[in-house]
């Protein structure tokens, strides 16, 4: 599976509830239960006007059919091809 980065410009999310964010994360649940085991969601970063999520998948059409089913839009997938941290700095080359 490849990591993904997904953003969604979905105007307004920031300013939901709790029980607006728990129905969005059912439906999301929903829609990945119909495409297991193709994709898994890692979790979503919420601003004002987009999340930012983080999925692992087979490819990008996972993710598509996912937005497709789910009805949030995926503007933007990113393939991870590396992640680093504070720690990346004490590793030997």
């Amino acid at each position: 599976m490849k990591k993904f980065v997904i953003e969604r410009n979905v105007p307004g999310i920031g300013g939901l509830n709790d029980e607006e964010i728990g129905g969005a994360a059912r439906t999301s649940n929903e829609a990945l239960g119909k495409l297991a085991p193709r994709v898994q969601w890692i979790q979503s970063y919420v601003t004002a006007e987009k999340t930012f999520c983080i999925y692992l998948a087979e490819d990008e059409d996972a993710i598509r059919k996912h937005a497709e089913l789910s009805g949030f839009p995926a503007n933007t997938i990113t393939e991870v091809v590396r992640v680093i941290d504070p720690t990346t700095a004490d590793r030997p080359y």
